[in-house]
């Protein structure tokens, strides 16, 4: 089932969620939802608030268009390590349209849970080091406009709140 995507600045997103306790056939019915969501947007990347669901959820796939899709799905994600610096523009289906240049650290550790409950720790660098960062993020309540300046995130917030009465957002 798609989902309706929540648009900031709903204060959904600016809530830091739940971890799941146990991985039930709700929270896989809950992850199918997100990537059917996901890639009807289209994304790379969808954390569980951006839904309405106070979960440590994640579903992401970061396949190039050519390429067969990959689609991961972190239950209860967290960054354990970083390293290294990245620069590379951002956007966010809760933001639509909006895009900015986002630092974020080049190589993270991070672990989750899967799907069958099994604990996984990994390390990865590049674009999957950036949407795991970017999504985790979304789980603490942090959206990528909070990691620029205060003059880009109030151009950023002054486009949306026109965009909002042009009824055009």
């Amino acid at each position: 089932m798609i989902l309706d995507i929540v648009k900031f600045p709903d204060k959904t997103l600016r809530r830091k969620t739940k971890p799941v306790e146990k991985v039930s056939e709700d929270i896989l019915e809950k992850l199918n939802n997100m990537a059917e969501t996901m890639y009807n947007a289209p994304g790379v990347g969808l954390a569980a608030p951006q839904v309405g669901i106070d979960k440590r959820l994640v579903v992401m796939d970061i396949t190039a268009e050519d390429e067969p899709p990959k689609l991961e799905k972190l239950i209860n994600p967290e960054v354990m390590e970083y390293e290294g610096e990245q620069t590379g523009e951002e956007g966010c289906l809760s933001l639509p349209g909006e895009y900015a240049d986002v630092k974020r650290a080049e190589w993270i550790r991070y672990k989750y849970i899967d799907e069958n409950g099994d604990e996984h720790e990994e390390e990865t660098t590049g674009l999957k080091a950036r949407v795991i960062q970017h999504e985790v993020d979304h789980l603490d309540g942090i959206l990528f406009i909070d990691k620029l300046s205060t003059m880009k995130r109030d151009m950023i917030k002054k486009r949306i709140k026109k965009r909002i009465a042009q009824g055009d957002y």
